[in-house]
């Protein structure tokens, strides 16, 4: 005779949260200390990157009949599928007369430049050299020696994720007037949370900076607003694993394990007089809720939703970042 089966009991992640007003916030001018995110920018900036950029998300790049370009750090850049769906990346310039490559066609896996019909299947040819490239399933990597300069990585330093038949990802990009230094920045002031995004954040604590410990990352404790005085309560922890990149982890509550990738991909040359730079922000959700398998089947619905949320975020953070290089670049930035 079988025994009782055990319950399983649902609860909730909504909680039920006082909403203070915009100005009755308690001010986190006082621990947001420039020298504690000038630090944490100075590491990050001294970790390797291997040379390698983030140039978008695997998705966008499924086509088998165009290429895609990009310019990544003042190099043209050019990638296709072949007929096996394999990635090939290199120069964006035809070698016969410099033709811009991503205007050209692919058929059969060859690209084929629009001017006059030269075939590259992405192998050395007439002095075209592909670039190492990389997909991690998220997002498409190509490595840049001259441009990085750096001792080239066999592969990207790409962050923990939940397994990919266990969660769902989207992947937002969008483009300011800044160097990647100032994204990073951005990243590395969590405490701008509440005041910045009234309509995101709710009673944003940082409970812990590298200062305190041995691991060098930022521990915030956040409430989401869904609606209303309903929030979803979490800890997330920040850390820098690269130059160019952020990675927020969460570490408990709702959706323990999902990750938060804001990687910044210069578009213009070093030094450029007016650089833009391209945020790539991957966010990859996990859940062990039995519910969560739902929101995988339609997970082409929750894309949209997922980008839409993080571009709002971004208008104002692209906005931070933008003002934050103006400064640097007149000589008048405070931090």
């Amino acid at each position: 005779m079988n025994g009782p089966r055990a319950r399983t009991t649902w609860t909730s992640p909504l909680r039920v949260r006082r909403v203070p007003r915009w100005d009755r916030q308690a001010p986190t001018w006082r621990e947001a200390k420039p020298a504690v995110i000038a630090e944490a920018l100075k590491r990050s900036a001294a970790r390797p990157s291997g040379n390698w950029y983030v140039v978008g998300a695997s998705r966008e790049l499924e086509a088998r009949d165009r290429p895609y370009g990009r310019t990544i750090a003042g190099t043209e850049v050019v990638l296709w599928r072949t007929g096996d769906g394999e990635m090939r990346a290199g120069p964006g310039e035809c070698p016969h007369l410099g033709a811009p490559l991503r205007e050209g066609r692919v058929a059969c896996g060859t690209l084929l430049c629009r001017w006059h019909g030269l075939g590259l299947d992405g192998g050395p040819f007439a002095g075209w050299e592909p670039y190492p490239l990389h997909d991690d399933g998220v997002l498409v990597w190509v490595r840049l020696d001259r441009a990085g300069g750096e001792t080239p990585l066999d592969r990207p330093v790409v962050p923990a994720r939940p397994l990919p038949g266990a969660a769902v990802d989207a992947v937002y990009t969008a483009v300011g007037r800044c160097e990647p230094e100032d994204v990073v920045a951005n990243r590395l002031d969590p405490w701008h949370g509440s005041w910045f995004h009234p309509y995101a954040f709710v009673g944003l604590r940082v409970a812990g900076t590298p200062e305190d410990g041995e691991e060098d990352a930022f521990a915030v404790d956040v409430s989401f607003k869904v609606a209303g005085r309903l929030v979803v309560p979490v800890r997330a922890e920040f850390t820098a694993p690269g130059p160019r990149t952020v990675v927020m982890h969460i570490t408990d509550g709702e959706g323990t394990g999902s990750v938060v990738e804001t990687h910044a991909t210069p578009l213009t040359a070093p030094g450029a007089a007016e650089p833009r730079t391209a945020v790539v922000e991957a966010v990859v959700a996990a859940s062990d809720r039995r519910g969560f398998a739902l929101a995988r089947a339609v997970a082409p619905v929750l894309r949209p939703l997922m980008r839409r949320t993080a571009g709002r975020l971004w208008r104002d953070d692209l906005a931070y970042a933008e003002r934050r290089w103006s400064l640097r670049s007149t000589g008048r930035f405070p931090g």
